[in-house]
């Protein structure tokens, strides 16, 4: 079986330059480059904004981290793996805008081989898109979801249904009982019917994302604000706080595999707030998100 790891890193890493460069230009400032090595082996490069025009604060990271015994998190899904060798990498991206009617998105493309001597590797592909307003908007909503789609046109007919349920399914806070955003899709354990295949979804998975998200940022990025809307989105960003520290794969895993802390933690963002039993006004923008964009639905 053909794992073409190297062409799967070398596929991350230009995307990941093509995605930062595409922000650079879009916030009008440069990303910070920061490249880290993992004792235990591998390493990373994180691409970071803090301050920026547009963005607050956002990340496109880029590791690829070996380990002698895979992590609790990576196996949850085949518990026959636990122990194995692996060699996992990806390129996982935050964007959290400073304007409140601007949303936050995360996107992220990963792929995981688990080696054990004397057995076959076993290889899987994960990934995905989602979106997370703080005030909701139907054709931003619409159009995030109609280009999720695109993406995963030729890979058969349900399968943007597959992973936009999956996604709704997967980022929702269990003990809020409500949904981190508007979805997007998510899929894990991908590793049907063949490599080829499935690094060819990842690619167009990660070929897709400016497409779904740089409109929404231009459109919204200078809309009018005010300490109310600011004080909503702290809110709003304590609840992604949560969801990422509490439920996110992606998260344990890194900070179970002994990886670079300040690379793991880049998604959350720089200002978040948590008030007791708080409730949004009746008839306000601030409970709309909730009525209307706070539940799976779909969009396209």
């Amino acid at each position: 079986m053909n794992v073409d790891i190297e062409g799967v890193q070398e596929y991350f890493l230009a995307l990941q330059q093509r995605i930062v460069a595409a922000l650079e230009a879009l916030d009008g400032n440069a990303f910070r480059t920061d490249s880290w090595q993992r004792p235990e082996g591998g390493g990373g490069t994180t691409r970071m904004i803090e301050d920026g025009a547009l963005f607050e604060r956002g990340g496109v990271n880029f590791s690829r981290v070996q380990g002698s015994a895979l992590p609790a998190s990576a196996s949850a899904g085949r518990p026959q793996l636990a122990g194995r060798r692996y060699d996992a990498l990806g390129v996982s991206l935050v964007l959290h805008p400073r304007n409140p009617y601007c949303p936050t998105v995360h996107m992220n493309v990963r792929c995981f081989v688990a080696a054990q001597a004397g057995a076959q590797a076993i290889w899987w592909f994960g990934g995905g898109m989602d979106l997370t307003p703080c005030y909701g908007f139907e054709d931003d909503a619409r159009h995030f979801h109609a280009t999720c789609r695109r993406a995963l046109e030729g890979f058969g007919a349900d399968c943007h249904a597959r992973y936009k349920r999956w996604c709704d399914e997967y980022f929702h806070l269990k003990h809020r009982a409500e949904p981190r955003g508007v979805g997007g899709i998510f899929f894990d354990d991908l590793a049907e019917p063949d490599f080829d295949t499935c690094f060819a979804l990842v690619r167009s998975v990660g070929d897709h994302f400016l497409a779904a998200y740089q409109p929404i940022a231009e459109r919204r990025r200078n809309t009018v604000y005010g300490e109310r809307e600011r004080a909503f989105q702290c809110l709003r960003r304590g609840r992604y706080v949560e969801f990422n520290l509490v439920h996110d794969r992606g998260t344990l895993f890194g900070l179970q595999s002994g990886g670079r802390t300040e690379s793991i933690l880049m998604s959350l963002p720089p200002l978040a707030a948590w008030r007791y039993d708080w409730k949004p006004e009746p008839g306000s923008p601030e409970e709309k998100l909730y009525t209307d964009f706070l539940k799976p639905r779909d969009w396209v």
